[in-house]
């Protein structure tokens, strides 16, 4: 299951004498979900139309599953589902005959398969109604459904957020999670709400003018060998400071003394003790952690998201 099922080598795009992607290297791996993110013009959008064989790789390399882009591409187009902008549909149709007649284009697919990603998606009560009387993120769930008719292995969502409420939002980020857990499905999602991409990837990609900055990983982003800041509330905390200053990296802030401790629960749990066996009444513990918006203001230098 660690096996990439994305690769992105040194993959670049020149349009004229502008390099818009430069030396994009990154893997993607079954059953995560990954989010690309990237200031308006970072190359977000090119990337992913260069993934998905909608425009040209002006250099480097794209394997889907093995496969090249450039020159295997019906093999890892097999392999690949997307929804690039808008879902579109015909309207005078039902949601349920629409996905019949996009599995009409892929022998594969059977009713049982189209039953199987209406539950999935969740629109069983509404998938006998006309498309157009659909919300926004009903036709966006009605997109997924068709973009994982064929069982792919990849599945593409460029900015499938806009236009959405915040219950929309919600719904797309458990779907996903849902879809890559039960289908062992690789997701990557570009978006620009930074708060939402937090709850909702595994890890993200930050790139800006074309080149990647870094990436981020949400699952296992303690280190041992790294510290935090830890906020302790006490009755006394000029005295808890007088305890620990000459051994570890300390100060207070009102009722708080913030510690620099190693990345591992025993040492707050044994930092607590020690202040409560000198008398000292401990209120509250908390971790002070960066958020995905923090992270990549520090990663761009400021440049934000707009």
């Amino acid at each position: 299951m660690n096996t990439p099922v994305v690769k992105l080598h040194q993959v670049t795009k020149k349009i004229g004498a502008k390099t818009i992607v430069d030396g994009l290297t990154f893997e993607v791996r079954p059953g995560e979900v990954f989010g690309f993110l990237g200031p308006n013009g970072a190359g977000k959008t090119t990337t992913i139309r260069m993934m998905v064989g909608l425009i040209s790789i002006s250099g480097g390399e794209i394997r889907i599953q093995g496969h090249s882009v450039r020159g295997q591409f019906e093999q890892a187009m097999r392999h690949v589902g997307a929804i690039v902008e808008n879902p579109e549909f015909y309207g005078f149709m039902t949601g349920y005959q629409n996905l019949i007649h996009f599995a009409r284009m892929m022998p594969s697919v059977d009713k049982e398969r189209i039953d199987e990603v209406v539950r999935l998606v969740r629109l069983d009560n509404r998938i006998h109604d006309k498309v157009k009387t659909y919300s926004l993120g009903m036709r966006q769930r009605l997109g997924v459904a068709q973009a994982i008719l064929h069982r792919p292995s990849v599945l593409v969502l460029d900015e499938p957020t806009n236009g959405l409420d915040p219950e929309g939002i919600r719904e797309l980020r458990d779907y996903l999670r849902t879809l890559a857990r039960d289908e062992g499905l690789a997701i990557i999602v570009s978006s620009h709400l930074l708060s939402e991409m937090e709850l909702m990837c595994d890890r993200v990609a930050i790139i800006q003018n074309g080149r990647l900055l870094d990436v981020r990983s949400f699952k296992n982003a303690s280190d041992d060998t790294d510290t935090h800041e830890v906020r302790f509330e006490l009755d006394r905390p000029g005295d808890a400071l007088k305890l620990l200053q000459d051994e570890l990296e300390a100060r207070t802030e009102g009722s708080e003394l913030a510690v620099r401790l190693p990345n591992r629960r025993e040492a707050i749990a044994a930092l607590n003790a020690r202040i409560v066996a000198a008398g000292i009444a401990v209120y509250g513990i908390r971790t002070i952690t960066k958020t995905l918006e923090e992270q990549f203001l520090e990663v761009t230098r400021g440049n934000r998201i707009v």
